[in-house]
């Protein structure tokens, strides 16, 4: 068998593995089964991130036939505006192509480790063991999904039981939102510490830290709305929680991590006490949610107070602050005044764990 005989098997298999079967039909013939526009059946598959070929090549299968007619009865039964609905898509193509990646490279890395394998001969060894995983990986991912969704749906349930106080909008039709706290840890030096570091142990640092943020982030009662490399941004449905968050954050990621002597030692440390030092900001205000993010003017106030603040401390300023005084286990150190990037001169304040 030719190389590229045997690479049209393979191409076959996975096909039929992870798209239900093989490609037989074309952008028109999903428009024609549906009753959709061809342009809408276009932007859809765009806005999923996928390519999106001429529209009588012959690229879909009846599963991707399946899903365009599930749209199609969100916009006509479900009385779903199109604009929505290219919404709900773009965050499902957005996520899912971050997912499959991250779980792939994962994947990857494992069998390049456990086999003693170079990376080309890993990737080779992941995509022929991709058929019997992605069984259990789709599994986990629409369990993992559906909790989500019922934490979100527990969360608006308590607000509407307290009144709404936490999530409505005050009397200015203008105002944001959600009223939450919002905190920023900034990793500090990320670029001096990871100088150097081979791709193993990069990942592995980076690793460290999203993991240990996040553990700390979700059991002091936050959220994490996203991490950027060497940062985490998180939310709190309260004042005192997105303090609390803020303090413990700086108080397990506080030790000092010396990458050098981790090298020496043959990989990173364990645990994640000490995985680096970082600056925390943390704000009550409103905020809207959107795109899976956070927009407003605390979240930018947040990210500042992070540029002045010293390693393993958290800030912020004095209209938190006067909502924390009677806060139990906490101290607040007024700070001199500050000249913030686009924000302007603010008075910071310390808090700290009595």
């Amino acid at each position: 068998m030719t190389d590229e005989v045997q690479d049209g098997v393979q191409a076959a298999a996975l096909d039929a593995a992870l798209l239900g079967g093989p490609r037989t039909l074309s952008l028109r013939d999903l428009a024609d089964r549906s009753g959709l526009d061809l342009e809408l059946v276009r932007l859809y598959w765009r806005t999923l991130g996928l390519p999106h070929p001429d529209a009588d090549d012959v690229a879909f299968t009846g599963r991707d036939a399946e899903a365009v007619e599930r749209v199609a009865a969100l916009l006509r039964e479900d009385d779903v505006g199109s604009r929505t609905m290219i919404s709900l898509t773009r965050a499902l193509g957005h996520t899912s192509d971050r997912l499959a990646l991250w779980q792939v490279e994962a994947l990857v890395e494992d069998m390049a480790t456990r086999r003693d394998l170079d990376d080309p001969a890993a990737r080779r060894a992941v995509l022929d063991e991709l058929p019997r995983l992605a069984p259990v990986l789709e599994a986990q991912l629409l369990h993992s999904y559906r909790r989500h969704l019922a934490s979100i749906a527990a969360r608006y349930a308590v607000e509407f039981a307290a009144g709404g106080e936490a999530g409505a909008a005050e009397a200015d039709p203008a105002a944001l939102p959600l009223a939450r706290a919002v905190g920023f840890a900034d990793m500090v030096s990320f670029t001096r510490r990871t100088a150097g570091l081979g791709s193993t142990d990069l990942s592995d640092f980076v690793q460290r830290f999203e993991t240990a943020a996040r553990d700390v982030v979700t059991q002091c009662g936050g959220r994490v709305v996203k991490t950027i490399g060497d940062a985490v941004l998180f939310v709190a449905d309260d004042v005192r929680t997105g303090a609390k968050v803020a303090l413990e954050l700086a108080r397990v990621l506080g030790g000092d991590l010396d990458v050098e002597r981790e090298r020496g030692a043959g990989g990173l440390a364990e645990g994640a006490r000490g995985v680096t030092p970082v600056r925390v900001g943390v704000v009550w205000g409103r905020v809207l949610s959107r795109f899976g993010d956070v927009f407003g003017p605390s979240v930018n106030v947040a990210a500042r107070l992070t540029d002045i603040a010293d390693p393993s401390t958290v800030l912020t300023d004095p209209a938190t602050a006067r909502l924390l005084l009677d806060a139990p286990g906490m101290l607040l150190e007024p700070l001199p005044e500050r000249e913030l990037e686009g924000i302007g001169a603010l008075a910071p304040v310390r808090i700290r764990t009595a």
